[in-house]
């Protein structure tokens, strides 16, 4: 049940997080849940080494540095993909 969560977590934080950044990112579905699993995995980590990883009621500053994560995730993420699956289009069309 918990990769449920973690893969629902990741969709909402993926998803949020494309919305945020300006203009289209051409990353697939699957891959902003990644970004997003990512990003909430960099937003613990950050938070619990600032000392605010666990808190009491609802860990506001923890949810802000995963949103933060996948953001930054998304951000540089999408023009990764954008060249890589631009290179590999180019190679099968130079090979047909």
């Amino acid at each position: 049940m918990n990769w449920l969560w973690a893969i629902i977590v990741g969709l909402v934080l993926g998803v949020i997080a494309r919305a945020i950044i300006p203009g289209r990112q051409a990353i697939p579905l699957w891959l902003t849940v990644v970004f997003g699993l990512l990003g909430a995995v960099l937003g613990n980590a950050v938070a619990s080494w600032a000392g605010v990883g666990v808190t009491r009621g609802f860990d506001w500053i923890r949810h802000g540095l995963q949103l933060g994560g996948a953001v930054l995730l998304v951000a540089v993420g999408s023009p990764l993909w954008a060249r890589i699956r631009g290179k590999s289009r180019r190679g099968q069309r130079q090979r047909m």
